[in-house]
């Protein structure tokens, strides 16, 4: 089983290489990883294209001759453009993502993903993950504890961690890919349409999958407006309660916070 990974990146020189890293660390033989630069103008790509050296080298070939590495760097509308590029060009089985700004949780979280497909013949396979601080990556700021999928609760605002989610390749295919009128909520919109919408089968895995960088969307007053905005509108195209499902949502957060203050560690 090929699995694809994707992570796009747009002036992320600080994060791009731990990112990275974290892929080309697995222990799993046959991963296909992808990235898509935005044309970044602060190092990012040379970053990119040392560590594409590095995949190059027979040191790296030798134990890893399954892996490979595509890259692509040119302008794009925005994130969800730049994932749908990557989807177009992912050739695995399975398809997940790794945000630039992120990292996987461990060397096997693509081995653990791939048994459990292979294990349970699943669709769509989640877990979970942690927001650690920026500055101090041991320290946890929301411990993401997704739980079980139920069909009912999706209309209820829950949804697990987007970076945690890792989809069948032919699902996608006979889905869609995601919504690139929604600058903020396409990953949530996707989310729905595969979670609500389709007939998928779909497996929890009760382990940490990423370590996400907390960001500043929380105080930022415009962002959250055009979030809230947008979550309104994916909600009701749907035919969700949008007020309903949006008030559900912010208050599922609200564990995470106090999980975290309890002494969760990023391991």
């Amino acid at each position: 089983m090929r699995v694809s990974v994707i992570t796009s990146c747009y002036n992320r020189v600080k994060t791009i290489r731990s990112c990275m890293e974290s892929v080309l660390a697995q222990d799993y033989s046959d991963i296909e990883y992808i990235i898509v630069d935005g044309a970044s103008s602060d190092g990012s790509l040379d970053v990119i294209r040392e560590m594409e050296a590095f995949v190059a080298s027979s040191d790296f070939r030798d134990m890893h001759p399954h892996f490979t590495l595509k890259v692509i760097s040119e302008r794009d509308r925005n994130m969800y453009e730049a994932i749908n590029k990557g989807i177009r060009m992912a050739t695995g089985d399975v398809i997940g993502l790794v945000h630039s700004d992120d990292f996987l949780y461990d060397t096997h979280v693509i081995s653990d993903i791939a048994e459990t497909f292979g294990r349970t013949g699943a669709d769509l396979v989640y877990g979970n993950g942690l927001f650690v601080d920026p500055e101090r990556m041991n320290k946890v700021v929301r411990n993401w504890i997704s739980g079980h999928y139920s069909r009912g609760k999706v209309k209820y605002g829950w949804l697990p961690l987007h970076p945690t989610v890792y989809i069948k390749r032919e699902a996608m295919e006979r889905w869609g890919l995601y919504d690139e009128s929604y600058r903020i909520a396409a990953d949530s919109d996707l989310l729905v349409r595969y979670l609500y919408e389709a007939a998928l089968k779909v497996v929890y895995m009760n382990r940490y999958i990423v370590r996400m960088r907390m960001g500043g969307l929380s105080t930022d007053p415009e962002k959250m407006k055009r979030k809230w905005t947008e979550d309104i509108r994916m909600y009701r195209s749907h035919g969700f309660n949008p007020y309903v499902s949006l008030c559900c949502k912010v208050l599922s957060k609200v564990p995470q916070f106090v999980s975290a203050k309890l002494g969760v560690t990023a391991g």
